[in-house]
């Protein structure tokens, strides 16, 4: 009787998660300016970034406070969001494209952790994003975010500049405009 209630909890707990995911990206027609899916939306003001810990697909564990003086591109993301999935490979060009000035944390929100997520990242060819995993979703409620994907975009001192919620073309010239204006400028070299 133990295993079978444990089993109902964790269905019990897996469908309030997604009704929790799918409910919070729905917005109704009469709320205007509300969510702009795929679109970036400035912090006005910028806002210090929570602090949260994860790990890397080896269980070593990391902080966003290691990337403390690197503009970073948090994205929360799962193996089971189609529109995770979509937006995936246009984050690895958006890395390749600005290198050194960006570093992208992709940050799995799956409960399954790395023998879930490792398999994903190699059957996609996702091996130059650098993957990061959250099981226990502190990521998500930290940053307050309403669905996945959801990225936040944070500067060297550890501010959010802005965030994008839903999927993205991350290649698109409109987000690659909108992130360039926020990268410090280049030091001469």
């Amino acid at each position: 009787m133990t295993e079978l209630m444990r089993v109902c909890r964790t269905i019990v707990a897996a469908l309030v998660l997604i009704a929790s995911v799918l409910g919070s990206t729905a917005i109704r027609a009469d709320e205007p300016g509300k969510m702009k899916l795929g679109e970036f939306i400035p912090a006005a003001p910028p806002q210090p970034a929570p602090e949260i810990s994860f790990t890397d697909t080896a269980g070593n564990p990391a902080s966003l406070a290691d990337f403390k003086g690197r503009f970073v591109l948090l994205n929360l993301w799962a193996t089971w969001c189609q529109p995770c999935l979509k937006e995936m490979p246009s984050l690895a060009a958006l890395q390749a494209k600005l290198g050194p000035a960006l570093t992208v944390l992709a940050i799995s929100e799956d409960r399954g952790g790395a023998e879930i997520v490792q398999p994903f990242v190699a059957e996609h060819d996702l091996d130059k994003l650098k993957i990061y995993l959250d099981p226990k979703s502190t990521a998500i409620h930290a940053f307050a975010a309403r669905g996945l994907p959801s990225s936040f975009v944070i500067d060297g001192d550890g501010k959010v500049l802005g965030k994008v919620e839903g999927g993205a073309d991350w290649d698109s010239n409109e987000i690659r405009a909108a992130i360039a204006k926020l990268l410090p400028p280049a030091k001469p070299g």
